[in-house]
């Protein structure tokens, strides 16, 4: 059973700065609430107040919330419409999807002067003849019935027969009432036969005999159906499967009880799944691997994006958080070069293209879209790295020029070097100087080597006047 605590509705306060008692609107459906309470007593100063899709059997404790305006309890278990004579603001009554069968409870409604809307649609009382004209007769400042205006003729019409109708309404309440009765009796008589069935399980019996199920030979009178009690028996994977499937094709009656029962069901398959769950647990996502790497992760599957605003260097990561989600169940962590948001327990985590300051930075949620903004500064000047391309080392060749003469192998070989490692040359030395009249530059041969008495030239050498000489 789940209790309306102040945590629950503070969390739930966070457009009022978490304050409770100058509440004045406050969402509590979903919550597989059974009671209504402490309500009155924390916020007095309510206006409306969303209390759908519980497990609520009552309208009580709601009296005190004299500037309520908007009540919503549509898809609960209510049968009569009560203790709401207090709320003498209130404009609006949503009822959808309960179980109000006494039509004749509207009449408590007749103290609310400010009433002008009511929704009583998928009700056992939508379904009596004479339905409508009975609400609109018995409160006649209602505008608007089932989201369907109400005329002024119409208005006249229903207060006309007003004594026929109200007998009619009468008599198909007592009807209402005694099928109620016998379905009441036979869900409790359901649920002892349960509860008495889970303890002779928990004994070891489950209220019939088998036979040996190890004995593989054959039963005398054994049918077919003890040989698929004894399968189910052997697996209890199949005999699950087998309740399951009963539970859900089983036809009932739609009940209060019935709803509840659902809900029991549910809760305990949800548990069960838990158990399996805490049993194996699951391997630990990899966000930063040994090596130091950082991994990018989107558990929760959120749209993003990531920009980086030149003008006031910073990086801008905004995250679509869920909107109605509370910002209690988001934790944020800035590092210098990766930002990770844990969302409901699951992790996002996104490598940033360049190095933050966590310290200045700021995380901020909007108010109309619920998206998160990280807006993170970038590191000034920062040092980047570059490839340095290594300089390959120097290398002498050697290039041997082509001898015709193979006597020649003694001469010393040429090395070529990089022109970084030639000798300065001497300019001045190339050319002579100019003439004094102006004239061109006058070239300078270079003069023969003196005749000595000892030849350099081979032996058959013949000297060819008409071949220049060679400078």
């Amino acid at each position: 059973m789940v209790y309306i605590t102040e945590d629950m509705v503070r969390r739930r306060a966070e457009h009022n700065e978490c304050e409770i008692f100058s509440l004045e609107e406050v969402s509590l459906h979903q919550q597989d609430i059974e009671r209504i309470e402490h309500i009155d007593r924390w916020c007095r100063d309510l206006k409306i107040l969303y209390l759908q899709n519980n497990l609520i059997p009552r309208i009580e404790n709601v009296g005190r919330l004299k500037k309520l305006q908007y009540l919503n309890l549509a898809l609960n278990n209510i049968e009569v419409i009560e203790n709401l004579e207090g709320c003498e603001s209130l404009q609006k009554l949503d009822l959808t999807v309960n179980f109000v069968g006494r039509l004749s409870s509207v009449e408590s409604l007749q103290r609310n002067v400010h009433l002008t809307e009511m929704f009583l649609v998928g009700n056992p009382c939508a379904e009596f003849q004479g339905y409508r004209q009975y609400v609109v007769a018995s409160l006649p400042r209602l505008q608007r019935l089932d989201g369907t205006e109400i005329s002024r003729s119409e208005r006249i019409r229903a207060a006309q027969g007003l004594e026929q109708v109200e007998r009619r309404v009468r008599e198909q309440e007592n009807v209402y009432l005694k099928r109620r009765a016998r379905e009441t009796e036979e869900a409790q008589g359901k649920e002892a036969g349960e509860e008495k069935g889970n303890k002779e399980r928990k004994a070891g019996f489950d209220g019939r005999w088998y036979t040996d199920i190890n004995n593989t030979a054959p039963v005398l009178g054994e049918n077919k159906e003890n040989q698929e009690v004894k399968e189910n028996r052997a697996s209890p994977d199949l005999d699950d499967e087998r309740r399951e499937k009963e539970f859900w094709h089983t036809p009932c009656s739609f009940t209060p009880e019935s709803r509840v029962e659902v809900h029991r069901h549910l809760e305990e398959k949800k548990k069960t799944k838990e158990k399996e769950r805490e049993k194996k647990p699951k391997a630990p996502r990899t966000l930063i691997t040994d090596k130091g790497r950082v991994m990018n992760v989107n558990e929760p599957k959120l749209d993003f994006a990531l920009t980086e605003d030149e003008e006031n260097n910073t990086i801008v990561l905004n995250l679509e958080v869920f909107r109605h989600m509370d910002s209690s169940l988001i934790d944020v962590d800035v590092q210098p070069t990766y930002a990770r948001v844990i969302v409901k327990g699951k992790i996002f985590q996104m490598v940033l293209p360049a190095e933050v300051k966590p310290d200045s930075s700021t995380a901020q949620r909007s108010q109309t879209t619920g998206h998160l903004v990280l807006t993170m500064p970038r590191v000034e000047g920062e040092i980047k790295g570059t490839n340095i391309v290594p300089r390959p080392p120097r290398v002498c060749r050697s290039r041997r020029r082509p001898s015709e003469d193979n006597n020649r192998n003694n001469v010393p070989e040429r090395l070529e070097v990089e022109p970084s490692e030639l000798t300065a040359v001497d300019l001045a030395n190339i050319v002579s100087c100019r003439s004094v009249k102006g004239g061109p530059l006058e070239t300078s041969r270079i003069a023969p080597p003196p005749a000595t008495g000892h030849s350099s030239f081979s032996d058959g050498f013949v000297d060819d006047p008409d071949v220049p000489p060679l400078v």
